[in-house]
């Protein structure tokens, strides 16, 4: 290749090249723009690149480029864009790169980058765009980046940085996109933020910043996106808010946020999302949230101290898809209004202070009764009559005590239909079988269909009544469409009884992995999906946050359409993710553990994220989690010598599937390196789940972009979004 002295284009993305980069590349001296994006090139960066001064695009990202970023890069002063994202790199980044001063854009994200950002790439003073995200980089943020004046868009998301937002960022009158968030920033917002005229997304959630959220943000009149999540944010929220016209996204939950919910959100009419749960709020909800007519995805003020009545206003959000006002102290009854919201997909209002009937609208028939729980006087419906103590009443399963009570004389009919439905617990009707009991399947009186998992009474200890209690309590206060929906409860002749929503697919694992499997790949994926968004919907979304533990192939249930479903909480655990909590025995199945739980017996969310890393190789190989002792022993160990030997390329693949499909089989390969982030040995190199369903539906995007577009194209991700 070294020959080709005058080559002055060489673009070879979306192949599968394997091997490293040839060192002799760095003889073809005119050559402008290198681009080898989306392959399967391992091995390091040669440092003598450094030699190509009329270099401007040097393209390789999504490969297995290992090593650190060559500081002779330093050297190629025509360079205007650097694109080396999404591989294994590691090391610092060069503060040579800072004498580029025709570069414009720079991303090195998602890598395995670490130590500060250098000084001196101040010095880039046309730069346009700069994307550090997803490292591991330290240290602060260099005040010297805002000499960078033309700047649109800086991401340094997910990182381990520390100290204060510089003020001097203030000072990037151009900037439209900055997130900083996910990482142990400190302190207050700076002020000057009225000098980003051009701002149009603010991200700084899951940080450790503080104090209040100064004015200055609301001259930022173009915003759109607004995330304040997670931090420890105090006061009032400002009725200036109101000004921000053009904002979609606002989340300001699990902060310390106190005071009245301001009215004037309700002139918010691009608002689509509104998330303010985990906080202080205190008053009414104010009727003008009704006017929110293009919220859409939802309205979460859930865990405050709101009071009062439920604005019949709220019914007017004919777009809402899910209204959580869960854990406050509302009262009165709920709005007959509600049977306009024509879209919800969830309601929760649980745990308030709630009465009367239960409007007759069809929702509420199909929702969980957790959906209800905690109030009292609420009654009707799937409540069951007004005569009688409500499900949510019964004082003994609130104290975490024997299940029995007045909850018995509730279900009493229940039981008997559930004893003809299953001919008493015959072994005809199982379906299923895990560590917490046994599934039966039963038609009940009314032609549902339900699925009743049975836990015998342990007299000898209280793991059984513990795991009972666990899944109640945990299933009792969540709702997602990705989660096995809980219908109620009940105790039967020494056994405590759950019913769920059936699956009428069954399992993911038994589907996968039996002789008449014919999962093609697009269902694959989508059932991958759905199981990241409700697992990310557990660690994430619900307060306190849930770790699974026990998440496989067999716990991921499929309904009719092949939705995912994650169900079997038989062993979850409710922890403060402030803490960790350590537990006396290995929960979890062979095959699925993290490497880190079996030695240190400590409980986190990364041990969920390294089982289900597992789940998306058992899609991807077709293969099951134990593997022969000779391979390795388990899938993960399989997979990575599978690598080691053969590099990436179709054979590891499950063979059923279409493997001559060129997209298919890139986009597999795309999954298959986030499944190899998911099941890092170490515990800190794995993405939080909510990262995970970043990365899965961007890897959707980017397939579905390709298969519209030349083989031949590369892109580079310009849009900002995280």
């Amino acid at each position: 290749m070294g020959r080709l002295k005058n080559l002055s284009v060489f673009r070879a993305g979306q192949n599968l090249i394997s091997g490293s980069i040839p060192v002799e590349i760095s003889e073809c001296y005119n050559i402008r723009m290198l681009g080898l994006a989306q392959n399967n090139l391992g091995g390091e960066i040669p440092k003598e690149i450094g030699k190509l001064k009329y270099l401007s695009e040097l393209i390789l990202w999504d490969n297995q480029l290992s090593g650190v970023v060559p500081k002779e890069l330093g050297n190629c002063t025509s360079l205007d864009t650097i694109a080396l994202y999404q591989n294994n790199l590691v090391g610092g980044i060069p503060a040579e790169i800072g004498n580029l001063h025709s570069l414009q854009y720079l991303y090195i994200y998602r890598n395995g980058l670490n130590g500060t950002i250098p000084k001196e790439l101040g010095n880039l003073s046309i730069a346009l765009e700069i994307d550090f995200s997803e490292n591991f980089l330290t240290g602060e943020i260099p005040a010297e980046l805002s000499n960078i004046k033309g700047l649109r868009l800086l991401h340094l998301f997910q990182n381990k940085l520390t100290g204060f937002i510089p003020i001097e960022l203030c000072e990037l009158r151009n900037l439209t996109k900055l997130d900083l968030s996910i990482n142990s920033l400190t302190g207050p917002i700076p002020v000057g933020l009225q000098y980003l005229p051009k701002l149009l997304q603010l991200q700084l959630f899951d940080n450790k910043l503080s104090g209040f959220i100064p004015p200055d943000i609301f001259s930022c009149r173009m915003l759109q996106r607004l995330d304040l999540s997670q931090n420890h944010f105090v006061g009032s929220v400002p009725v200036e808010i109101g000004t921000l016209l053009q904002l979609e996204l606002l989340y300001l939950s699990d902060n310390k946020f106190l005071g009245m919910i301001p009215s004037i959100l309700g002139k918010l009419s691009h608002l689509t999302e509104l998330q303010m749960g985990g906080n202080q709020f205190s008053g009414a909800i104010p009727k003008e949230l009704g006017g929110l007519s293009s919220l859409q995805i939802a309205m979460n003020l859930s865990y405050n101290n709101l009071s009062g009545e439920m604005p019949p206003e709220l019914g007017n959000l004919a777009l809402l898809e899910f209204l959580l006002l869960n854990n406050n102290h509302l009262t009165g009854e709920i709005p007959s209004t509600f049977e306009n919201l024509s879209s919800l997909l969830g309601l929760n209002v649980s745990y308030n202070n709630l009465s009367g009937v239960l409007p007759a609208i069809p929702l509420f028939r199909n929702l969980a009764l957790s959906s209800f729980a905690g109030n009292r006087g609420l009654c009707g419906g799937p409540l069951g009559s007004c005569n009688h103590p409500s499900i949510s009443a019964s004082p003994s399963l609130k104290r975490s005590g024997n299940p029995r009570g007045k909850i018995i004389a509730i279900v009493s009919a229940v039981i008997g239909d559930l004893v003809a439905a299953t001919n008493n617990f015959d072994e005809g009707f199982v379906v299923g079988r895990g560590a917490c009991g046994t599934v039966y399947r039963a038609v009940m009186h009314s032609g549902l269909v339900i699925a009743v998992k049975k836990l015998a009474s342990n007299r000898e200890g209280n793991n059984t009544d513990n795991s009972f209690l666990a899944e109640i309590s945990t299933l009792g206060k969540i709702r997602h469409r990705n989660i096995v929906k809980l219908y109620g409860y009940c105790y039967h002749q020494g056994s405590n009884l759950l019913l769920y929503e059936y699956m009428s697919r069954g399992s993911l694992g038994e589907l996968l992995h039996g002789e008449a499997s014919s999962l093609d790949w697009n269902t694959r994926y989508m059932i991958a999906l759905g199981a990241a968004e409700g697992l990310s919907y557990l660690h994430h979304d619900c307060k306190p946050h849930i770790i699974h533990r026990d998440i496989k192939s067999n716990n991921i249930l499929l309904d009719e359409k092949f939705e995912a479903h994650v169900g079997d909480f038989g062993l979850a655990k409710v922890i403060d993710m402030s803490y960790s909590k350590s537990m006396s025995a290995v929960a979890g199945s062979y095959g699925y553990i993290a490497p880190e739980y079996a030695y240190t017996m400590k409980v986190t969310e990364k041990c969920d994220i390294y089982s289900y890393g597992v789940v998306l190789l058992e899609l991807l190989t077709g293969r099951t989690p134990v593997q022969p002792l000779d391979v390795g022993g388990d899938l993960v160990t399989w997979v990575r010598n599978y690598i080691k030997n053969h590099s990436l390329d179709s054979g590891l693949f499950d063979s059923r599937l279409d493997l001559e499909d060129k997209i298919v089989v890139d986009h597999m390969i795309t999954m298959l390196k986030i499944a190899l982030l998911c099941t890092s040995m170490s515990p800190f190199d794995r993405p939080p789940m909510r990262q995970v369903v970043w990365m899965l539906i961007e890897s959707k995007e980017r397939a579905e972009s390709f298969a519209s577009s030349p083989a031949s194209a590369l892109s580079l991700r310009v849009n900002g979004d995280s």
